[in-house]
């Protein structure tokens, strides 16, 4: 029990039901953990710790056949969603003070599970990168490699899972803020179907039209802390009109079938990545899975519609985000506007022509029980190389080639670690039919059981 740090939620909740160990203990064990390790990553901002400790002692008292299913347990949350008694500063300095009067919807289901909320979490500015630094907090480090972006919009908190300094977080992804730092840092997130996770933060920022790619989501060390995560925050609730009540599992074909896709239009994918997406198609074949590789429909189409519709409001959105963020930043963001040129397309047409896509997606993925295929079609880049005044922008939009389905099309997308290789974490993404997540949490546990998660580990320190 001496390193309750290395626990998994789901492992630390049994342990605290059966009294062998103390919610206070595991508790003081990831404090003691975040002192250790986050000065030399940085992906804590907060922390909670004499609140943390208060509820852990309450937890140990409380008794009863009732009890949460993370009763007792830490959490950690970003620094875009409300935790009462810490501030929403979204990254930037104008709102380090933005302290909110209420949850955020999915805080207070994770509280009423038993949850504890531990820490708040780094992110880049308004969460619009795929790196994590902002003027406020600074940089996240990679724990695998300093130099190297840990992945955003929510690398805090992957950083932070990857390292041991929390079981379980809170994020949001509306173009891979969930499943790029995941893949970076080596840890599982869910991306759940759009609606199914309400969305309701006081001082979350608008992207317009493009809120409807907009979701929170969990994020953790193994499938089955993703599968309670889900279990816990997902239902509608009114503060949100876009959530909905869906059932969490749906019919389970007799002969599953994936698709492998190791091929994207315009990238070559890493050696690693295409053969861990063949390992997890290994895997799911010893399990009775028909497998066979496929090319995942349209996708420069998909990323093009992602594009245009994410950058359709720029001149609003851009009005109200300039003053806030660094020019180095808000440039890269006008580059993004240029190169999708939304304006160029009647409004009515994009959605028309996002509507058609869904419809073929959906087509293929009832073919199909599940797609793998990567989740960035590159290995973790330089801290920084997004903003590259020269090549920046094309690195963004070759690494986000098969990412931008799940938000643009709305669609259940899991990332999940499989191993290492070159001394970085590599792993697969996995991409089912609307509502159907539990397609991708089954097909991801039957992946993990052959390839163990590799975190956490201790940070490699940035040299001197």
């Amino acid at each position: 029990m001496s390193e309750l740090w290395r626990r998994t939620a789901g492992d630390l909740a049994a342990l605290i039901r059966a009294g062998e160990v103390s919610s206070r203990e595991v508790v003081q064990a990831h404090l003691d953990r975040i002192e250790e390790v986050n000065p030399s990553i940085t992906a804590v901002t907060v922390t909670l710790g004499e609140s943390a400790l208060a509820a852990a002692d309450a937890a140990d008292a409380a008794s009863g056949d009732d009890l949460g299913p993370l009763h007792g347990v830490p959490f950690s949350i970003k620094e875009n969603i409300d935790c009462v008694g810490s501030p929403t500063t979204n990254g930037v300095p104008a709102l380090a003070e933005f302290l909110p009067e209420r949850d955020a919807v999915i805080v207070e289901r994770m509280k009423r599970a038993g949850g504890i909320p531990l820490a708040r979490t780094n992110m880049p500015e308004m969460g619009v990168r795929l790196d994590t630094d902002n003027p406020l907090r600074g940089r996240t480090r990679n724990p695998w490699n300093p130099n190297l972006t840990p992945g955003g919009s929510s690398g805090g908190e992957a950083s932070a899972l990857a390292t041991g300094m929390t079981p379980f977080g809170l994020g949001n992804d509306i173009g891979g803020s969930l499943r790029n730092p995941a893949y970076c840092c080596g840890i599982a997130s869910l991306k759940p179907t759009v609606g199914r996770i309400p969305l309701a933060t006081a001082n979350l920022a608008d992207f317009g039209v493009a809120n409807a790619f907009l979701t929170d989501g969990p994020m953790a060390r193994s499938v089955a802390d993703l599968r309670l995560g889900l279990l816990i925050l997902a239902g509608r609730d009114r503060s949100d009109p876009q959530s909905v009540d869906a059932p969490l599992a749906g019919p389970v074909p007799e002969h599953p079938r994936a698709a492998l896709v190791t091929r994207i239009p315009g990238v070559e994918l890493p050696a690693a990545t295409v053969s861990e997406i063949e390992r997890a198609g290994c895997a799911l074949a010893d399990q009775g899975w028909e497998v066979e590789e496929a090319e995942a429909p349209e996708l420069d189409r998909v990323n093009d519609i992602w594009g245009k519709v994410i950058t359709y409001d720029s001149d609003v959105l851009f009005a109200e985000m300039g003053p806030i963020l660094r020019p180095v930043v808000y440039e890269s963001l006008v580059r993004m506007a240029g190169h999708f040129d939304a304006r160029s397309m009647p409004n009515v047409a994009i959605h028309r022509e996002r509507r058609r896509l869904r419809a073929l997606w959906s087509e293929w993925l009832t073919g199909y029980a599940v797609a793998i295929g990567p989740t960035w079609t590159c290995t973790p880049w330089e801290i920084d190389a997004d903003l590259d005044p020269e090549g920046g922008l094309q690195v963004f939009l070759d690494t986000i080639r098969f990412i931008t389905p799940g938000n643009v099309l709305g669609i259940p997308g899991l990332a999940l670690p499989t191993g290492v290789a070159d001394g970085l974490p590599s792993g697969v993404q996995i991409y089912a039919e609307l509502y159907r997540d539990d397609l991708c949490l089954m097909a991801a546990e039957a992946i993990e059981a052959e390839s163990p998660m590799p975190t956490p580990i201790d940070p490699v320190v940035p040299s001197a």
